[in-house]
């Protein structure tokens, strides 16, 4: 006999597709085989599935799934694994600002080994990293302990020898191998694709692969079962039992046609490992670094230009140069991103947060598309009793009564239902079961009849059953009962129930179903004559009472999360594998404009434009499988928005991948946690919100020191421009810049922990290089104005004219040039006044007092020979503050103009 064996996928992806679509091509070639396999499977009779496999119904010996073991390897799907420590350091060191300081520094050294700017570079890039690292290997590590370390077994037939008899081992669930025939009872998890020989009121819970949230019905099979009809969807054959579902209710034998990779679940997670796509955030930065990278190659070659021809000293004028260009780049940037992320991942934590990349928090703030699924997160992941209906569609107590009889007295294990009507009873105290009930009999449920029946007896008059009568109450699947019913009860009266009222009752419960509610019918029937057993056969003439109508509730404050993001600029989808009915329901409960429902079916016709425009449009989608999840974040994202995804299913884990940010739970599928960016700790849109906000504040905390680093760079670097064209000596030492930017930068480091105007945390925030480069050449300007009014002031006022003076000059444009750069943080950190609109948090005033009390220290301390530094006369002080004070005032102006023309600031 030849083994099953899975066939290679190809990728559909055309020559030149990037690794996204690659991987978005594989994913679905490879599912599309695996339930092509798997369906081919489900048709053929249970005697040549077991002949395809080499296996018997007695189960393979031990001698030959040692063999199977060896030759298939175990029964794992490839799994994310975190980089080795020293992989993830080189990472946090792979940045494009680094290498441009690595650079400079190495130029630095190269000319003076004993230059101070070498270890002040050197400290930077060394900080900046290993803070990066660090956060990211312990936000990792935390992810890790969230998995439980337990070893899950599961009952397996095998025998010793070729003659010998069976015996039910249990084994890990890695040791399974193709040809097992293992055994299945409730609370079991299905440790592989199982092609089911037996099953008797088999019930399993395919949440984690289809997103449904009740357990779904197999059928009753025997080894002799001709198979069924082909399905395109494996997930939804009533004999097959696929790896990563659960058992909820009954029992069942099936043969492991599949294990590891090859399974369904494998399928989809074995092109999921790898490198991530990039994400908005990477996107941003890569633009944002290589924008201010070309500013420099520009500016910096000019500046050396002039200053060699100007001055005639070409080494001193490329050691100026080389001073210049560490000013133009804002050489703190990798280290304040990385100290404002791994600060935001702190703060998370506190909020049930983690942050498995740090660059997910920037995502989680630029996020204005959030796709979600519907269990567990809108809902709350369990089954209730919505209402009990008379026939008209009114709740009648009786009818909850009857159906608690029903499920208190059978002895066989209590399906979600039937525990929903137990509960609802509990609490509200409406029914009491006293001594006087007693059991006669009981019709266990099966797969065939779709309902079950109990026969009780009672001493005194309960409705219309008298002392000394039986009852049987059926509950079970509409239409099977209702074809069983004669009459129905109609206020209280019973009445025949004729084709006119059969097809009222019918609409009665269609209506309940579209609205998205389960729902069962209750009959009964008075039995005279006392009898000990009962059987199918009196499961007949029974007067119809009403209906039992159950759901998966919202969480009570899903509303008022929702409402929340909405105010924050970020639209909810909701994509599910459940139905469109239960998930319009649902969703309208929880106030979401369903509009039209769109099922997955129709997203396979379309192509990427087609989609795009869909996605746009629609609001729920439902039926959905995973390739169809990932396809709609990705035409979310083509259409221009930063989407995350939120799940917790094996469905989910490509969506996940391919979002921006992918969100999951600390309760989700072990793939789903791998294929996250953050890990909620509670499945609840409010902590979600709240890490929204964190990470717009985290953006708007890095974008801000961009902002004012770029600009009060470009402005110095402009004001040099000038200065060497006209000037004869440098304008300020190479050493005097590299402190200057020192001292500056220093205090920047504070800006993670300054405050952001609740106006700039109402809506998404994105990256826009092309902004920061505006922004620059705008405000970058102002300053060198005032630069140049010192120039002057130097030049004139304090006679400061020749090489013989440099030394004041460059002293008096090094403290007017600093404090100008540390009060424009404070002018362009808000978009409103600042100190009196807008005030920054209490580190940034801190450490911005320390710069300027720095500054004006320096030109008067111990360390300014070295340094080229000279007092500067008392009055000075008064021109700087003019000057400094018309800098705020201009700038404020142009600020104001800024906005009204741009209508954004930060």
């Amino acid at each position: 006999m030849t083994m099953l064996t899975p066939r290679t996928p190809t990728t559909l992806a055309p020559p030149g597709s990037s690794r996204r679509e690659r991987r978005a091509a594989e994913l679905e070639s490879r599912t599309r085989l695996a339930g092509e396999r798997l369906a081919g499977i489900s048709a053929r009779p249970g005697v040549q599935v077991l002949q395809s496999v080499d296996a018997s119904r007695a189960g393979l010996t031990h001698a030959e799934a040692a063999l199977r073991l060896e030759r298939h390897g175990s029964n794992v799907v490839a799994r994310e694994r975190a980089p080795r420590w020293y992989v993830q350091l080189a990472k946090a060191y792979w940045n494009p600002f680094i290498a441009v300081l690595v650079f400079l520094a190495a130029v630095m050294y190269w000319q003076d080994p004993a230059d101070p700017g070498v270890v002040i570079l050197s400290v930077m890039v060394g900080i900046s990293g290993l803070l990066r690292f660090w956060q990211e290997f312990r936000s990792g590590r935390a992810a890790d302990a969230l998995k439980k370390l337990v070893t899950t077994t599961c009952a397996v037939q095998r025998r010793a020898g070729s003659g010998s008899a069976p015996t039910t081992f249990e084994v890990p669930m890695d040791q399974v191998v193709p040809g097992d025939v293992v055994k299945l009872a409730a609370g079991d998890l299905v440790p592989a694709d199982l092609r089911l020989i037996t099953a008797k009121d088999l019930m399993v819970g395919q949440a984690a692969l289809s997103g449904e949230s009740l357990p779904v019905a197999k059928a009753d099979t025997r080894a002799q079962d001709l198979g069924q009809h082909e399905t395109t969807d494996p997930v939804e054959a009533d004999n097959l039992a696929l790896m990563g579902t659960s058992v909820t209710s009954g029992t069942a034998t099936g043969v492991v046609v599949a294990t590891g990779a090859d399974t369904w679940f494998g399928s989809m997670a074995g092109s999921l490992v790898g490198e991530r796509p990039q994400t908005s955030f990477d996107t941003g930065v890569r633009k944002v670094s290589f924008l201010l990278i070309r500013f420099m190659l520009v500016m910096v070659p000019v500046v050396f230009m002039i200053n060699g021809f100007t001055k005639g000293d070409w080494d001193e004028a490329f050691l100026f140069a080389v001073a210049v260009a560490v000013g133009l780049t804002p050489e703190m940037l990798p280290m304040v991103v990385s100290a404002n992320l791994a600060r935001g991942a702190v703060a998370m934590s506190r909020r049930k947060v983690v942050v498995k990349r740090l660059g997910a928090i920037q995502n989680l703030g630029a996020m204005d598309v959030l796709c979600t699924d519907k269990t567990g997160t809108l809902t709350e992941d369990r089954i209730v009793l919505d209402r009990y209906l008379d026939v008209h569609g009114d709740e009648d107590g009786e009818v909850l009564e009857y159906g608690y009889l029903n499920a208190h007295f059978q002895t066989g294990l209590k399906n979600l239902m039937d525990q929903a009507v137990i509960d609802r009873v509990d609490e509200a105290e409406e029914v009491v079961v006293d001594a006087r009930f007693s059991m006669v009999d009981e019709i266990p449920f099966d797969f065939a009849r779709r309902r079950m029946s109990v026969v009780l007896a009672r001493d005194s008059l309960v409705g219309d059953v008298g002392p000394g009568e039986h009852v049987l109450i059926t509950k079970g699947a509409v239409e099977e009962v209702l074809d069983l019913c004669t009459h129905m009860k109609d206020r209280g009266e019973t009445v025949e129930l004729t084709g006119q009222l059969r097809r009222h009752v019918t609409r009665i419960a269609e209506d309940n179903n579209r609205q998205g509610l389960r729902i069962l019918a209750v009959a009964t029937r008075a039995i005279d004559g006392a009898r000990s057993a009962y059987t199918v056969a009196d499961e007949d003439r029974l007067t119809l009472v009403g209906f039992l109508a159950f759901l998966d509730p919202p969480k009570a404050d899903a509303a008022r999360a929702l409402q929340g993001l909405a105010d924050k600029g970020i639209a909810v989808k909701v994509v599910t594998g459940d139905n469109d009915l239960v998930a319009a329901r649902v969703c309208a409960d929880v106030g979401i404009d369903v509009g039209q429902v769109v099922p997955g079916s129709e997203i396979d016709g379309l192509d990427e434009t087609e989609l795009r425009a869909l996605a746009a449009r629609t609001t729920v989608f439902a039926k959905v499988n995973p390739v169809q999840k990932a396809r709609i974040v990705r035409a979310l994202q083509a259409d221009g928005h930063t989407v995350g995804f939120l799940g917790d299913g094996i469905n989910d884990a490509a969506a996940l991948r391919d979002a921006d940010v992918g969100i999951s739970v600390d309760t989700a599928v072990d793939i789903a946690k791998e294929s996250a960016d953050i890990i909620l700790l509670e499945k609840d849109l409010t902590v979600l919100e709240q890490g929204v906000v964190q990470g717009r504040t985290t953006f708007g905390n890095t974008i801000k020191y961009i902002k004012m680093t770029a600009s009060s760079n470009f402005g110095n670097v402009f004001s040099v421009l000038v200065a060497s064209a006209f000037i004869p000596f440098q304008p300020m030492l190479a050493i005097m810049l590299l402190v200057q930017n020192l001292v500056y930068d220093i205090s920047q480091l504070a800006t993670p922990w300054d405050r952001m105007d609740e106006e700039y945390l109402r809506r998404p925030r994105n990256w826009d290089a092309k902004g920061i480069g505006r922004f620059m050449v705008t405000i970058g300007p102002v300053s060198s104005i005032f630069d140049i009014s010192m120039f002057l002031i130097m030049w004139h006022v304090f006679g400061a004219d020749s090489g013989a003076s440099q030394s004041l000059f460059q002293s008096g444009w090094f403290i007017e040039g600093l404090l100008s750069q540390t009060l424009i943080v404070h002018m362009i950190r808000t978009r409103k006044i600042p100190f009196i609109q807008s005030r920054a948090s209490w580190p940034v005033m801190v450490m911005t007092v320390l710069a300027v009390l720095t500054g004006l220290w320096l030109p008067f301390s111990p360390l300014a020979p070295s340094l080229g530094f000279v007092a500067l006369p008392a009055g000075y002080f008064p021109w700087l503050t003019g000057v400094l004070l018309a800098y705020c005032t201009l700038t404020q102006l142009v600020k104001t103009w800024y906005i009204r023309r741009f209508n954004t600031w930060l």
